[in-house]
């Protein structure tokens, strides 16, 4: 284990080297414990990616949160049971999103495209190519891509379940060199912390396979990762050489702080190939 500058050190090079950076959103980031939207900090998200790509860097943002906007929206006062309802819920809390983030991310000089995905668009070789080439085309053209899963017309067959995986797919289809994953989980532990107060905080990892024992957990009411999504988001990523953090989305500013070098959550580094 590395000590905490060591990695801090480890840290400022990767953030430094990195080209493209997909930043994923989870939903109790977004949203308030009524399930609206936290308009505060979709405005800063929007600022600082904003911020980021003036710096050089290409950014693509999986975002979270069309589901819990949608059905406050419908009327419900609790996530919804059924196939149909949440897929109506997600139509509705799209296009909330989506106008948010284009009214915000158009205030500070950038354009946003939406790209909804479906699990076939990795697991077919044409569909693939094309949300390849898609992403390639809009970030060569400066552009920054906000990516969701398809959820108002997905099945359980096409579906990846997950914003978890579908940051870590996205990280591999627009060929980026980190991925940030931002939550409720502020990083990985020896332990459980709400059980453990002595629970240490993994700095580093790498080597997914031997903590997953040390993933608990299942999300927050309004999202549906846990730890164990996040690891296996890192195992996708490592497997294409791209390194991805876990860090707090409670303040969004944690981004400058990342990289800043600042020990603030856990860096998954890839296996040397």
């Amino acid at each position: 284990m590395l000590s905490d500058g060591k990695v801090g050190k480890r840290t400022v090079k990767m953030f430094n080297n990195a080209k493209t950076i997909v930043i994923k959103i989870g939903t109790s980031t977004l949203t308030y414990e009524t399930g609206m939207l936290n308009l505060r900090k979709v405005e800063e998200i929007c600022k600082i990616v904003s911020d980021l790509k003036n710096s050089g860097r290409r950014i693509v943002l999986v975002t979270s949160g069309a589901v819990s906007a949608g059905w406050v929206k419908l009327g419900h006062t609790a996530r919804p049971s059924s196939l149909e309802e949440m897929q109506a819920a997600a139509a509705v809390g799209q296009c909330e999103l989506m106008s948010l983030y284009d009214k915000y991310i158009i205030e500070y000089g950038h354009v946003v495209a939406q790209i909804l995905l479906t699990k076939d668009a990795v697991e077919n070789p044409e569909r693939r190519r094309n949300a390849e080439n898609t992403f390639r085309l809009l970030l060569e053209r400066g552009c920054i891509p906000i990516v969701n899963e398809n959820d108002a017309i997905s099945s359980d067959e096409i579906r990846f379940g997950d914003n978890d995986t579908l940051s870590a797919y996205v990280a591999v289809l627009a060929g980026a060199d980190l991925l940030i994953n931002l939550s409720d989980i502020d990083a990985l532990y020896d332990s459980d912390p709400r059980k453990n107060p002595d629970a240490k905080k993994l700095s580093e990892i790498t080597d997914v396979d031997s903590v997953y024992k040390m993933a608990e957990g299942s999300g927050t009411l309004r999202g549906t990762g846990g730890m164990v999504t996040k690891l296996d988001a890192a195992k996708i990523a490592g497997a294409a050489g791209i390194h991805m953090m876990i860090a707090s989305g409670k303040e969004p500013d944690i981004l400058y702080r990342i990289a800043g070098g600042e020990n603030v959550g856990t860096l998954f580094v890839p296996p040397e190939r």
